[in-house]
């Protein structure tokens, strides 16, 4: 006698580790008009290359040659002029490289999936700073990993501290994940003594680096700073015997909807990725590949300053409005670049409660930075975006939300 399918009887243990992300069931109040949201790090869609995407898909559709090519199954490495337009750019970046170092994939969060199922047996050490990007955790989760904290800045255990713990619960450390560049949540970026000091822990250590690169090319301020992977081939001599995986993206300066990262690392580790990129999906959509490596062959440093002029406007206005209208007890982190602003709210005060209550009275979204931290979450802190609202927007919103931090 047959019974019904109860699912949950069924599922993987790793299915417990599985949640929904706060940010993308928030971006769904972008769709209620009368919301101003500092939610989602979205891109400004005005900013999309939509000429040279159009002309760039008629051309390549246009020659039955190429259109063949864009329409068929391809290689899981990639489309072979991409990788190797990637590859002179990490070498502008300081990365010496070339195709055989780089791997596409389907948006960067499809590169730290990857890492992490190559990299995570159940019970390993992964390390990652509090706050962290909530996508990686979403990544990583999944494969059951424990969590210890990394604090680059200074204040880092000793790495046999590190090692002892992570014995302790039947694992090991694996890797150290850094967002280094206008980090996401909190807008802050490494120093080149914190990425030379990552790189001598994870040598004590024997582990890995992920390097999330999201936003290392919005730099609105200041001088760039050399990537890890970089300072590690002056280390090691060559890409090939590095410890660093670059994980790169398009989605911040071109346009996410293609769905094109990549990962740059040594050739031994990109063979492995390859292989998991075959089991996954075969390979990331060529015509899209195609369509990205047209544009960012004639528009790419053209997209990133005109990103960059459009954002370094409006974290100006989101500071100058903080400052104006905040409270006292209230600070906040002041970012070179990319997309985030860092909010400490006063001692009391839980971001996932004055969200609630902004969201019913002020019509006002950002995202409770609770959902940033592994283990042991600061609730008086909140994420705020700027390069998807407009200025009038920050300004009306930054005053909503002053005025009710006032009454509270």
């Amino acid at each position: 006698m047959s019974t019904s399918l109860s699912w949950g009887d069924i599922l993987a243990s790793r299915a417990d580790r599985m949640r929904a992300s706060e940010i993308r069931e928030l971006l769904k109040l972008l769709d209620q008009p009368d919301i101003i949201s500092f939610a989602g790090g979205i891109p400004d869609p005005s900013l999309f290359p939509t000429k040279a995407a159009s002309d760039a898909t008629a051309e390549i559709l246009g020659d039955p040659v190429r259109a063949a090519q864009a329409m068929q199954y391809s290689v899981s490495e990639g489309y072979a002029p991409l990788r190797q337009w990637i590859a002179g750019h990490m070498g502008r970046l300081g990365v010496a490289c070339t195709a055989d170092n780089i791997l596409i994939t389907n948006g960067s969060q499809q590169g730290l999936d990857f890492l992490a199922k190559l990299l995570i047996s159940p019970g390993d050490t992964a390390l990652v700073e509090a706050p962290t990007y909530l996508g990686a955790l979403q990544a990583f989760n999944p494969y059951e990993p424990r969590y210890d904290r990394l604090q680059p800045e200074g204040g880092n255990v000793t790495p046999a501290e590190y090692a002892a713990r992570a014995e302790a619960t039947g694992g090991r450390v694996k890797f150290a994940y850094v967002v280094p560049d206008f980090a996401n949540p909190t807008g802050e970026t490494m120093t080149v003594a914190a990425r030379n000091a990552l790189l001598d822990l994870a040598g004590e250590l024997g582990i890995a680096i992920i390097e999330d690169t999201a936003y290392e090319a919005l730099r609105f301020e200041g001088e760039r700073v050399t990537p890890i992977l970089a300072l590690d081939i002056a280390r090691e001599g060559h890409i090939d015997k590095t410890r660093t995986v670059y994980c790169g993206t398009f989605s911040k300066t071109i346009a996410p909807a293609y769905r094109v990262g990549w990962i740059c690392a040594a050739a031994p580790i990109i063979s492995k990725l390859v292989l998991v990129k075959q089991a996954a999906d075969l390979h990331s959509s060529t015509i899209n590949q195609m369509v990205m490596q047209s544009v960012v062959a004639s528009h790419y440093d053209a997209q990133v300053e005109a990103a960059r002029a459009l954002y370094r406007g409006r974290r100006d206005v989101l500071l100058a409005a903080l400052a104006r209208e905040m409270p006292e007890g209230v600070t906040w982190t002041k970012p070179e670049g990319g997309l985030f602003v860092w909010v400490t709210l006063p001692e009391g005060v839980d971001g996932a409660e004055l969200l609630a209550i902004a969201i019913a009275t002020e019509r006002v979204a950002f995202v409770p930075g609770s959902a940033f931290f592994a283990t042991d979450a600061k609730k008086n802190t909140i994420r705020l975006n700027f390069s998807s609202p407009n200025e009038a927007q920050i300004n009306e919103g930054i005053k909503r939300l002053a005025r009710l931090l006032g009454k509270m």
